[in-house]
C-alpha cells in the first residue's frame, strides 16, 4: 500500500509559477513510477507527466512540454512539479498516482492522492 498526498496548489496569475509536491509513504517509493494528471471542471482526467521509479525516464504531454518540469527525491519519497508560464487552461485539481509502470494511462497507476486544485487567473 502506498499513500499519496498532494501539496502547493493554489492560486496564480498567468505567466507565474508553482511547484506541486506528491509525498508518499508505505512502501519503497523507487519501486513505483508517479504519474500527475489533472482534472478541469466538466472534463476528463487527463494525463500531464510521469516519471519511473529511480527518475532516468519521464513522459510529458504535448499541452505542458516545456514549461513543467518533473522530478523525484527518493530520499524524501517526495515527487515534484514545477509549473512555469501558467495558463488559464491549466486550471484543475491536480492529482499524483504511483504505480509500476511510467506512462501516459490511467491504468498504469494504482495508488492516487486527492488531489490539489490549481487555479491560474487571466
Amino acid at each position: 500500500q502506498v499513500q499519496l498526498v498532494e501539496s502547493g496548489g493554489g492560486l496564480v496569475q498567468a505567466g507565474g509559477s508553482l511547484r506541486l509536491s506528491c509525498a508518499a509513504s508505505g512502501r519503497t517509493f523507487s519501486n513505483y513510477a508517479v504519474g500527475w494528471f489533472r482534472q478541469a471542471a466538466g472534463k476528463e482526467r487527463e494525463f500531464v507527466v510521469g516519471i519511473s521509479g529511480r527518475g532516468e525516464i519521464t513522459y510529458y504531454a504535448d499541452s505542458v512540454k516545456g514549461r513543467f518540469t518533473i522530478s523525484r527525491d527518493n530520499v524524501k519519497n517526495t515527487v515534484y512539479l514545477q509549473m512555469n508560464s501558467l495558463m488559464p487552461e491549466d486550471t484543475a485539481v491536480y492529482y499524483c498516482a504511483a504505480g509500476s509502470r511510467v506512462g501516459y494511462s490511467r491504468d498504469y497507476y494504482k495508488y492516487w492522492g486527492q488531489g490539489t486544485q490549481v487555479t491560474v487567473s487571466s
